[in-house]
């Protein structure tokens, strides 16, 4: 069998980009796709509810690096390299119309991740890249100077192969661990929290615009928006610490204390001045019916209800200790919470192959420099807003760049 200059092993986001980007600076040269299923870039297809988020509007890498808890500090020299920016050059130079949204996500301006696939695929048959599907790759290992890749019932000689498996490949990490490539378990690295505690019973829908929410024992905080929902709490403050917190979440079961500061703006002193104005000005006024601090006025409820002030009283009714207890209620509530829920984000997972084996001039590893990597394989993974795409089309990019036949 004739030996293949590049074998992409995966047929989503980072092995069709790193296939195309290969062919187009080397257009004389062969390349071959093998996907385990039969769809291809089934991950394009679903992702931003099926609009597909490219990118992010972020265009400084020292900035885009913050939404990785996980590749951080080994991104930021490929991010000088091919950045948010060369992504969109690139999709537009291709005849894909872009659009950025307000909070800086980046689409196709028409809507549907269609275009994207259509995008790639036309480009890989342009540029003659073969492609087959339903090719489960159970083995791949070094002879002479290249690779043999054993499929189900094929075996494929490479000169270099890219691996763009994606996240929860455990077959392909099986096969690097014994190459001596280490890698790290696959656990999801976006998810909600539930609980049943009593304050948000009937609540859900209700978006708490600022509020800080952190794990008990732990260093693990962050702050932004939280929606509670019908098994717990969610949205960005929620999503971003599940993110930061992935590892040392998975460790406890996903059970754990979690301590919300429901009114971040405005600290235990100005709360106590609130009330006590309250209390002079309007001592008739029932608490209950007195949202507060930029709160929902169901949720403001909830709280009150649970510090066991009644539903009756007024600010002119209530002492000391009922106010010391509505605040610490207001900056700190204590919620159990009791696992993770499933949801459209999940399919987002941190693990993979250990960053410590890769070079990332590169993006090879380290022990076979004809061996590339890139993409969710990578114990890589970012917030949701078209970042773990970005990772993607960075890491087969420059996986492209610095293939040699």
């Amino acid at each position: 069998m004739k030996e293949i200059d590049l074998v992409v092993i995966g047929g989503g986001a980072a092995g069709f980009f790193g296939a195309i980007n290969f062919a187009e600076k080397k257009p004389d040269t062969s390349v071959l796709i093998l996907e385990k299923s039969n769809r291809l870039l089934s991950k394009v297809k679903i992702s931003g509810g099926g609009r597909c988020n490219v990118t992010h509007a972020c265009f400084i890498p020292k900035d885009l690096v913050k939404f990785y808890p996980r590749g951080n500090k080994e991104l930021l020299g490929p991010f000088h390299k091919f950045m948010t920016g060369d992504m969109m050059e690139w999709l537009e130079n291709k005849g894909v119309a872009l659009k950025i949204e307000d909070d800086n996500r980046v689409f196709p301006a028409s809507n549907d991740s269609q275009t994207i696939i259509d995008s790639f695929l036309n480009e890989s048959k342009r540029l003659k890249i073969q492609i087959k599907t339903q090719q489960t790759v159970t083995d791949f290992y070094p002879e002479g100077t290249g690779w043999n890749i054993k499929t189900l019932n094929t075996i494929y000689k490479a000169k270099n192969i890219l691996l763009a498996t994606g996240g929860n490949s455990r077959i392909i990490q099986e096969q690097l661990n014994k190459l001596g490539i280490k890698t790290l378990p696959n656990i999801p690295a976006l998810f909600t929290f539930n609980t049943k505690d009593i304050r948000l019973k009937d609540r859900a829908g209700l978006v708490v615009p600022q509020a800080t929410i952190k794990i008990a024992g732990t260093k693990l905080k962050e702050s932004g928006a939280l929606l509670i929902t019908h098994r717990g709490i969610s949205g960005p403050a929620v999503l971003k610490l599940s993110s930061v917190g992935a590892v040392p979440l998975y460790d406890k079961n996903y059970k754990f204390t979690a301590l919300i500061d429901w009114v971040i703006p405005y600290d235990a002193k100005e709360i106590k001045e609130t009330f006590t104005t309250l209390q002079a000005e309007h001592p008739k006024k029932h608490i209950i019916n007195t949202p507060l601090f930029d709160l929902p006025k169901k949720m403001w409820s909830s709280l009150v209800a649970y510090t066991k002030i009644s539903n009756g009283k007024t600010w002119g009714e209530i002492g000391k200790k009922d106010l010391n207890r509505l605040t610490e209620v207001l900056k700190n509530s204590q919620i159990q919470i009791n696992g993770k829920n499933t949801n459209k984000e999940e399919f987002v997972t941190c693990g993979g192959v250990d960053l410590k084996e890769m070079d990332f001039i590169r993006f090879s590893t380290k022990k076979y420099p004809n061996l590339f990597i890139a993409g969710e394989l990578l114990n890589i993974d970012a917030l949701t807003g078209g970042f773990n795409f970005q990772a993607a089309w960075t890491g087969s990019y420059i996986a492209s760049q610095n293939i040699e036949v």
